[in-house]
């Protein structure tokens, strides 16, 4: 859906984009860039170079057309189920794939698999992300749930919304701790320099972390976080905003790492009631065979 807004400046002397980034939330800086150049956002009903000053009584009217659907193709890409039944599956997501389509990853994805596994998938609103409840990132590993059908989908995502369901991950860090549990309360929204990123900020959505520490070693420790709520890189944000980032996170830890392909951070156990019977189920796997071998090589040192 074609979406309109009219802004109206008040300060002068601020580059096009930075302002209606500043104003439109939703929006990227590459994607308001697009647009400029594109001209659908007009100044004074003109069009205007990304690199305009705006001026105190400007009219600036941003017009962002709908987004053509993407076509989500079956691939025949091998799934590791852990779970099946009529209304839900439970897949063991491999580090390294994104779990449905997006512009930079058309395909290859888990839902392609997906698709070519199954035509029974719960429809999604936007059409590219049948069957997902959930996420987790693309170099993260580990559990999900796959909703088949609607009432699958409503029960799965009002467990979500209520808390009940359960969510652990394990994750090697940086640092030591002097405690040995904790829970991290801090909200999380865009970070307002870096669209690709979170943070912890003051007006962020509520996001709460629960962490326990179960091994320590040289200069990393090996933990385990339970989810209360599930905020976009929540963990990965949390952990680094107490001082210790998620060992390889290319986006919030250091470039001194562990040797992998991503930070080490794997869905390890997941719990939710049936859609149908309202039966608890729960299920765990073992991490990534990089993620244990790092294990191997810190407990040498230890």
């Amino acid at each position: 859906m074609t979406k309109n807004y009219q802004l109206e400046v008040t300060t002068d002397h601020e580059r096009l984009d930075k302002f209606i980034t500043s104003k439109i939330t939703d929006l990227s800086r590459t994607r308001i860039k697009e647009l400029i150049q594109d001209k659908h956002i007009l100044v004074n009903n003109k069009s205007e170079k990304v690199s305009y000053q705006v001026q105190a009584g400007d009219q600036i009217q941003v017009t962002v057309p709908a987004l053509k659907p993407l076509a989500v193709t079956p691939e025949n890409i091998p799934l590791d189920i852990i779970y099946e039944d009529n209304d839900v599956i439970v897949v063991n997501k491999p580090q390294g794939m994104v779990v449905h389509p997006a512009a930079g990853h058309p395909d290859h994805t888990l839902v392609n698999a997906l698709l070519y596994h199954t035509k029974d998938l719960a429809a999604s609103p936007e059409g590219f992300r049948p069957g997902i409840v959930h996420r987790i990132d693309k170099d993260t590993s580990g559990l999900l749930m796959i909703a088949k059908n609607a009432h699958a989908r409503e029960s799965l995502e009002g467990q979500l919304a209520r808390k009940t369901n359960k969510r652990q991950y394990l994750a090697i860090v940086h640092g030591n701790f002097s405690e040995d549990s904790g829970v991290i309360d801090a909200p999380i929204g865009r970070n307002h320099y870096n669209r690709k990123k979170m943070a912890v900020i003051e007006n962020g959505k509520n996001a709460i972390t629960h962490f326990t520490v179960l091994e320590q070693f040289k200069n990393y420790s090996l933990i385990c976080c339970q989810l209360e709520t599930g905020r976009t890189h929540q963990i990965r944000v949390h952990l680094a905003y107490i001082g210790h980032p998620v060992a390889g996170d290319p986006l919030y830890g250091p470039h001194h790492t562990l040797k992998g392909h991503g930070q080490f951070l794997h869905a390890q156990v997941l719990g939710f009631a049936q859609p149908t019977s309202g039966k608890w189920l729960e299920f765990q796997v073992k991490p990534p065979q990089i993620f244990n071998d790092r294990l191997a090589e810190l407990r040498e040192t230890k």
